[in-house]
């Protein structure tokens, strides 16, 4: 079984006096159901699992009166050896997309507080227009990813103080041991090349076999192509094919930022954009794909300086983006040389590795001249992060920042072939594996 960082989060929810009904998203294979069911099971006495896609007929326990006490009435009559006692009760409704008034449900546990209710979903063809309303401030709601690079490494059976002398030394911005440090580079390949996702993690941990993953890999691809025709808008459901279609070729451009237009060879943007806006929304909000936003300036508040217009896409998942591209892409990353594809899938891991830490994606793009590849708030500091993925020594674009931009503080780069240190110029020089502790 994989250990997982989101087993403490609900832990820490279970114990929560005054917390809401817990709504989980995030796409299809992350391992919601997983770590949710192992959770309920290990915490609490009493257990209800209903999936609405494979027990459709479940529904009719959320219909009619809403109230707990008529809930539970219905839901005994389908679960009669459940004993629903109060405060050590879990009940998690799991797809919960395809039963809305369930989650409108959220309302009356909540205030009700004797039972835990756990809703799960990836928010794949919800129609909003089904029901009035839903249970705003009533329900938390969080996304759960696939696997971070130390989820993997826990997989593999990496000791936690190994893990710990990692994060001491970037820390404190000291040298990491050449073995550990070689080895370390090798794991974060077979990371990238494998990705997050629990079931394909699983397999290589088994078999040490990246054929077997890369199959796994490109049919959890295929479920997504066929959640966007089964799923999807009819008007989108194309148009979202194309765009899903597009990103490793988007991403492979020198100048990686998404344009609508080249999707179908359109001469204006705006056309592309009129077309595709709303499909490639469809995909965020599938959980498959993450934007990363240009600023206006390099500058605090970052949320005050995005251009929405000008935009990354970045798959959530880096193992699924490397499955859509080309074969030998496994090979030439195993052999270590990541600079292919004009450095797409570095950038594309250290994209997947803030997400997963909370971190809203923004970069710095001046007329060509400058671009840094990422921009973020680290503790009250407007910090420029440039990725490298080949040997160049070379930092025009944050040399360029130093000198013109006095609203940046701090100046990371994660390098291929680096250990830790801090150069004449203030730039923080980091492997690209220690992006998970940014």
């Amino acid at each position: 079984m994989l250990k997982r960082k989101f087993t403490d989060f609900l832990a820490k929810w279970k114990n929560d006096a005054d917390k809401t009904c817990l709504l989980v998203k995030g796409a299809r294979q992350v391992g919601k159901t997983y770590v949710i069911d192992d959770f309920a099971k290990t915490h609490y006495k009493n257990y209800v699992y209903i999936n609405f896609e494979l027990s459709p007929e479940k529904k009719e326990i959320f219909e009619g009166e809403l109230g707990v006490d008529s809930i539970i009435r219905r839901m005994s009559v389908y679960f009669p050896s459940v004993n629903f006692a109060p405060r050590d009760t879990i009940i998690f409704l799991d797809e919960i997309q395809s039963c809305p008034n369930a989650r409108v449900a959220f309302k009356s546990f909540s205030i009700d507080k004797r039972f835990d209710v756990i809703g799960s979903g990836s928010l794949l063809g919800v129609n909003y227009k089904e029901v009035s309303s839903y249970p705003t401030g009533y329900e938390a709601s969080v996304d759960l990813y696939s696997l971070d690079f130390e989820e993997f490494l826990w997989g593999l059976g990496i000791k936690g103080d190994t893990l710990s002398y990692i994060r001491d030394c970037f820390l404190n911005k000291k040298p990491i041991d050449g073995g550990i440090l070689k080895k370390f580079r090798e794991y974060f390949r077979w990371y990238i090349l494998t990705g997050g996702m629990p079931q394909v993690v699983e397999t290589f941990v088994k078999t040490n076999n990246f054929g077997k993953v890369l199959e796994l890999q490109r049919r959890i691809t295929a479920s997504y192509l066929d959640d966007i025709t089964k799923y999807a808008p009819r008007t989108e459901k194309g148009r979202a094919r194309k765009c899903f279609d597009s990103i490793p070729w988007q991403l492979a451009k020198r100048n990686k930022k998404f344009i609508y237009a080249e999707i179908d060879g359109e001469q204006e943007n705006t056309v592309g954009a009129r077309q595709y806006e709303g499909s490639l929304t469809w995909l965020y909000d599938a959980g498959i794909i993450n934007y990363c936003y240009n600023l206006l300036e390099p500058a605090l508040p970052l949320a005050a300086n995005i251009k929405a217009a000008n935009f990354k896409v970045y798959m959530r998942d880096t193992g699924l983006l490397i499955s859509m591209m080309e074969d030998g892409t496994q090979t030439a990353i195993l052999g270590d040389e990541l600079n292919i594809n004009e450095g797409s899938i570095t950038e594309n891991i250290c994209a997947e590795a803030f997400a997963k830490n909370g971190k809203k994606l923004t970069y710095f793009e001046r007329r060509g001249k400058i671009e840094v590849d990422f921009v973020f708030n680290l503790n009250g500091e407007a910090t420029a992060i440039e990725i490298k993925s080949g040997n160049s020594l070379l930092s025009k674009s944050l040399d360029s920042i130093i000198e013109n931009y006095k609203t940046v503080k701090r100046y990371i780069k994660l390098e291929k072939d680096c250990n830790i240190y801090v150069d004449e110029k203030g730039i923080e020089h980091y492997p690209l594996f220690t992006a998970m502790l940014l």
